[in-house]
């Protein structure tokens, strides 16, 4: 069950008083977007047990609340980065067939739109898809993109795909994915990411990838001042020419980064559960989210991995509330930022602007 702190003090959702309810009801109802989903963190349980059950995957049980905590960050687990991390050693191992990961890459979409998510970008790490079975890299792109084309025309939202390097591979395999990414644009991938342990690998080597995607059309977003320091933002920003930057909150730590951020006009993909549970912060009140807002930056609010983090976006609208003095005008201002911050035609954006004004109620 979501719970989120605030002071020293754990809320449960269930010993909320009336009116909070009355408030899920009303975030949930908003149109969102969300900029910052990864497929790998969106596994549903039960599909992990039929995809375990049906390919004869070594479980030690297929029960699902005792998969639950294999997949999922629990109130058990020590708040760290790469503890975090290492929930996608145990998803990564159900892409086991074609079926398995179109089954994944659809269920994606079909629980954005569940929660009245109009605007998604799904992003994945086409090596992760293909290692199990040894597919091809084009193979598993092909599967996710067709996957994620039926799962939209079937539920009422937009979505786009980004391709996801990391931090850890070979140059020539961030060229590979990156010219993988430049071909399926047609098919809906709109970007490129870097992601990973920003630590112990720094961004500088894929410059020239990131810089060629650019130059290709490609947005271009990166992991950066998340587990890693507001120099990796500047780096990011500096030297791959990224538009929008994963996480970015530790970019406050530096005034001159913010005003980076600020003059280039850089999206935040700020993603707050999820930077609780690596321990970037250590209570939700102490999130820098509100003072993000404050500076006037471009600041979006998005799940990062839905179900390892056990959330939705309701729920870190809900947390953003009550937990860090967000405001409900605030979070209308974070859903038209993410818009545009979209990796989308000028004349996509125009039209979701529009369509979201009027649904969101808000002032030109």
């Amino acid at each position: 069950m979501y719970r989120f702190e605030t002071n020293d003090m754990i809320i449960n959702q269930s010993q909320k008083p009336n009116g909070i309810s009355g408030l899920r009801s009303q975030l949930h109802a908003l149109p969102k977007v969300d900029l910052h989903r990864h497929l790998e963190g969106s596994l549903r349980l039960q599909t992990i047990a039929d995809i375990a059950l049906e390919h004869g995957i070594d479980l030690p049980s297929y029960d699902i609340e005792y998969l639950r905590r294999f997949a999922t960050v629990t109130t058990d687990d020590r708040p760290d980065f790469h503890l975090f991390l290492a929930k996608f050693t145990f998803l990564r191992r159900f892409y086991t067939s074609k079926a398995a990961v179109e089954r994944v890459a659809y269920e994606a979409v079909a629980d954005a739109a569940a929660d009245n998510i109009k605007y998604l970008e799904l992003r994945f790490n086409p090596v992760a898809l293909s290692k199990r079975q040894d597919f091809s890299l084009h193979q598993v792109v092909e599967w996710v993109c067709d996957a994620v084309a039926r799962s939209q025309e079937d539920h009422d939202l937009h979505a786009n795909l980004i391709l996801q390097i990391g931090r850890d591979e070979d140059l020539e395999i961030g060229l590979q994915i990156a010219e993988i990414a430049k071909a399926y644009k047609d098919k809906g991938v709109v970007g490129l990411d870097l992601a990973g342990d920003e630590v112990g690998y720094p961004a500088r080597r894929f410059a020239d990838v990131f810089q060629r995607a650019r130059a290709d059309g490609l947005g271009v977003t990166v992991h950066a001042g998340e587990a890693g320091g507001a120099e990796n933002v500047r780096e990011a920003i500096e030297l791959l020419g990224a538009q929008r930057i994963g996480h970015g909150v530790r970019s406050i730590e530096n005034s001159d980064v913010v005003h980076l951020i600020r003059g280039h006009g850089v999206t935040l993909e700020v993603c707050p559960t999820s930077n609780l549970q690596t321990a970037v912060v250590r209570r939700f009140w102490q999130h820098p989210l509100s003072d993000l807002l404050a500076l006037n930056l471009r600041v979006t609010i998005n799940t990062d991995d839905p179900s390892v983090s056990d959330t939705t976006l309701t729920d870190e609208y809900m947390a953003a509330m009550l937990a860090m003095g967000v405001s409900l005008d605030q979070i209308k201002h974070t859903i038209l930022t993410g818009i545009g911050g979209a990796f989308i035609s000028p004349e996509d954006r125009k039209r979701l602007v529009r369509r979201f004004r009027e649904e969101l109620i808000v002032s030109p």
